[in-house]
C-alpha cells in the first residue's frame, strides 16, 4: 500500500534557503571552534591597514584622503585570504565530495558558502575599520553609517564572486595564487567604486548624494548572487 500523502510530505527535503542556512551554519560552527579565518584574516587586515597608514602618511591634512584606500585594500586582501581558507576546509579529507554527494541543491551550497564568507568578512571589517580610523583620524561617528552600508554591499558581491571562483579553483594546484589572479581583476570595479564613494563620504557627502555608487554596488551584488547560484552546479561538478 503506498504511503499516505501526509507521510510522504513528512520526508520532504528542506527548501533551498533552508539548505543554504544549514551549509552556512556548518561553516560558522567550525569557525566558532577554530577561529582561524576571522583571527588570521583580522590580523592580516589589521597589519595591512597599519602598514598602509604608516607608509603613505602625509600629515593630518592628507590622512583623510588616505583612509579610503587603506580600508579597501585591507578588505580586498583579507577577502582572498578568507576565501582560500574556506575552500581549504572543504578539500580536507574529502569534505567537499561528501557535501556534493549529499541531498543538497547546488545553489544552496553556493548561497551557504557565500553567506559564511560574507559573515567572516564582516567580522574582519569590524577590526580593520576602527584601526584605520584611529591611525588616520577618521571620524567614525560622522561617516560610520554610510561607510558600513558601502562595505556591506561590497561584501555581498565579493563573497558571491569569490565563492564562485573559489569553487573553480578548489581542485587546482596553487589555488590561492590562481584565486587571487582571477579575483582581483574582477573586483576592480567594486574596489574603485568603494574607494570613490568612501572619499566622497569623508569629504562630507551623505548617502543620498552617493546613491549612484550604491546602485552600482547593488547591480554587482545581483549579478553575482543570481549568476553564481545559476552556474555553480556546472562549475563544481566539472
Amino acid at each position: 500500500m503506498p504511503p499516505a500523502p501526509a507521510a510522504r510530505s513528512a520526508f520532504r527535503p528542506p527548501g533551498v534557503l533552508r539548505q543554504a542556512w544549514i551549509v552556512a551554519r556548518k561553516d560558522l560552527q567550525i569557525e566558532r571552534r577554530t577561529g582561524e579565518i576571522v583571527v588570521t584574516g583580522g590580523f592580516f587586515g589589521a597589519l595591512l591597514a597599519v602598514l598602509t597608514s604608516v607608509a603613505f602618511y602625509g600629515g593630518p591634512a592628507g590622512s583623510r584622503y588616505l583612509a579610503p584606500g587603506a580600508i579597501w585594500i585591507a578588505t580586498a586582501f583579507s577577502a582572498v585570504l578568507a576565501l582560500g581558507r574556506t575552500w581549504h576546509r572543504e578539500r580536507e579529507e574529502g569534505a567537499l565530495d561528501a557535501l556534493l554527494a549529499g541531498p543538497v541543491a547546488r545553489p544552496a551550497i553556493f548561497l551557504g558558502k557565500a553567506i559564511g564568507v560574507a559573515l567572516f568578512l564582516g567580522a574582519i571589517e569590524l577590526v580593520v575599520v576602527p584601526i584605520v580610523s584611529l591611525l588616520l583620524q577618521l571620524d567614525l561617528f560622522r561617516v560610520g553609517g554610510a561607510l558600513f552600508v558601502l562595505l556591506g554591499l561590497a561584501t555581498v558581491g565579493v563573497a558571491a564572486s569569490g565563492t564562485l571562483f573559489g569553487a573553480m579553483t578548489a581542485r587546482t594546484r596553487a589555488r590561492e595564487l590562481i584565486l587571487a589572479a582571477v579575483l582581483f581583476p574582477l573586483l576592480t570595479p567594486t574596489l574603485v567604486i568603494g574607494v570613490a564613494a568612501t572619499r566622497e563620504i569623508v569629504d562630507g557627502a551623505t548617502l543620498i548624494e552617493i546613491l549612484d555608487h550604491v546602485k552600482l554596488l547593488l547591480v554587482f551584488d545581483v549579478v553575482f548572487v543570481a549568476g553564481g547560484a545559476a552556474v555553480f552546479g556546472s562549475v563544481i561538478d566539472a
